[in-house]
């Protein structure tokens, strides 16, 4: 081995030399490619689309949708028979949506499709095709095909329907009262170091629309805040990646350090045309608005389910990383502990989601994964769908809490459809519960349906979210801790007011009584 030694003198010799500071460095301009990526509008960008391909469509909700290249796609009724994917069916003309108005598309793969009451009648009546795939899964379909990988395993819908192929892909004309025309896809499922994986394919396209916040001539693309969600993907994916973009600047304008998506992966550039929207306005209360202007049954309704949120924040503790679901989660900030602060985790993208924003703070490219609007706290990162399905994949995030439609006494969790009946959308929340040993998952609900029937079962009737995956089950009667490896329950809370006898008359699935009962208002 050469060894050299400096004398001290020689090291003083080489101490740092102050140099002029730019703001990165770059060599000569002279060195650059000069060709630009910009075409003059979007009708040309598309004019070569043809029937049959696989369109990428890019954002979630309404942040990040490329409306400018689906309204020129739009105006060809010649192009037909396409399969869009997407995390969602898109909605008021926005979206897929433009080009489910125009009968342009025979098939969507999507993970949460449902908010799009257009779309959901057509799959139910048996007019169109739906591949249901969970949001995590459908990220990292589209990132494997863009880095060569033909396929990969996953806990993911592991022993849910997913695996089974038990989700129809279409009804035949008419609904599900007249049979099954494509069925679901079965997946192979193995055991490996003691959990069980399924085997998911790659996800290629044909061509993505992708909305950019800036772009430069050579195609390095900058998304802003949760506008980016599967535009990084989806960009990397495909034979032809059109984007439109806010802002188009000249090459060299863009520092290196900002760069989501490189031009290696980008063929074209447009200008985006057309102005953002936001699907879903939430705002901060003021102070003058009170609840006493709900019905008096919207009254109670509202007072359910916040006490279960209530309960649920209990279950939070300081410096927690945490996702919530939609619905009942939402509610649980209002009721976090003084002093206990939390990382919020929202699976489009954010780490350290903040509170629903003023009028002022209104920001189309900041929303939940509800759709709404929210706002960033100080020391937020924002990132793509990829990478926030590899937190929770991976159980960095502490703790999931999930609305249901049904749990068990063994922890499984069944909340995303009702077969040939309701159709939202598996959404993120397999994912959320593919690493229970690691995310704690809360599942929180209304102990009975409209029509009294327990929703804390023996056995889930409706199609698994996850199995074995729930470890506390919070309703606005009581608290069960679930055994998942003996498939028991046990009573550990009940709310003021509620008896032992009357939960056991209200719930189906067996349970045995802590001897030293909490109780919760």
């Amino acid at each position: 081995m050469l060894r050299i030694r400096l004398a001290r003198s020689h090291l003083r010799a080489l101490a740092p030399v102050r140099l002029p500071v730019r703001y990165y460095s770059i060599a000569a301009d002279s060195h650059a490619p000069k060709k630009s990526k910009v075409w003059a509008s979007a009708d040309e960008a598309v004019k070569d689309i043809k029937s049959g391909d696989i369109l990428l469509c890019a954002g979630f909700g309404l942040a990040g949708i490329p409306d400018t290249l689906l309204g020129a796609l739009a105006k060809r009724k010649d192009v037909t028979n396409l399969t869009g994917v997407s995390n969602n069916a898109g909605n008021f003309d926005s979206g897929l949506d433009k080009l489910l108005n125009t009968n342009q598309l025979s098939k969507i793969i999507a993970s949460y499709p449902g908010s799009n009451k257009n779309f959901e009648s057509r799959f139910l009546g048996g007019q169109i095709t739906l591949e249901l795939t969970p949001q995590g899964t459908l990220a990292e379909r589209l990132r494997a095909h863009a880095a060569g990988i033909p396929a990969f395993f996953t806990p993911t819908g592991a022993s849910t329907a997913i695996e089974e192929g038990a989700i129809p892909q279409r009804y035949n004309n008419g609904g599900a009262k007249n049979g099954i025309a494509i069925q679901g896809i079965p997946k192979e499922a193995r055991e490996i170091n003691g959990r069980r994986y399924i085997l998911e394919t790659a996800l290629a396209g044909d061509v993505a629309f992708v909305r950019a916040w800036k772009a430069d001539e050579a195609g390095n693309v900058v998304f802003r805040y949760a506008s980016n969600n599967f535009s990084t993907v989806m960009g990397k994916n495909a034979k032809l990646t059109i984007v439109e973009a806010e802002q188009i600047v000249p090459i060299g304008e863009l520092s290196p350090n900002a760069i989501h998506l490189p031009g290696i992966y980008v063929d074209r550039i447009v200008p985006a045309t057309v102005e953002k929207r936001i699907e879903i306005y939430t705002m901060a209360k003021s102070g003058s608005e009170t609840e006493s202007d709900l019905s008096p049954e919207k009254a109670q309704a509202l007072a359910v389910r916040q006490r279960i949120a209530r309960r649920a924040a209990k279950e939070i503790k300081d410096g927690f990383y945490a996702n919530l679901g939609i619905g009942i989660p939402t509610l649980i900030p209002e009721y976090i502990e003084p002093g206990v602060s939390v990382w919020w985790q929202s699976e489009n993208g954010i780490l350290g989601m903040g509170p629903y924003p003023t009028e002022k703070q209104l920001d189309p490219d900041i929303i939940n994964a509800g759709k709404e609007t929210v706002t960033l706290i100080p020391g937020a990162s924002v990132f793509d769908s990829s990478e926030s399905f590899a937190m929770i994949r991976g159980g960095h995030v502490d703790v999931a809490v999930l609305g249901a439609m049904e749990v068990s006494q063994a922890g499984d969790i069944a909340n995303f459809m009702i077969p040939g009946k309701l159709l939202k959308g598996i959404g993120g929340a397999m994912d959320l519960v593919s690493n229970p040993e690691k995310t704690k998952v809360i599942a929180v609900l209304e102990h009975c349906s409209k029509k009294g029937q327990s929703k804390v079962l023996k056995t889930c009737s409706l199609p698994l979210t996850g199995a074995k995956a729930v470890s506390t089950i919070i309703t606005e009667l009581a608290v069960f801790d679930v055994d998942r490896a003996k498939g028991e329950l046990e009573l550990i809370d009940l709310a003021e007011g509620v008896t032992v006898d009357e939960v056991r008359a209200k719930t189906e699935a067996d349970f045995r009584v802590r001897s030293h009962l909490g109780t919760f208002a």
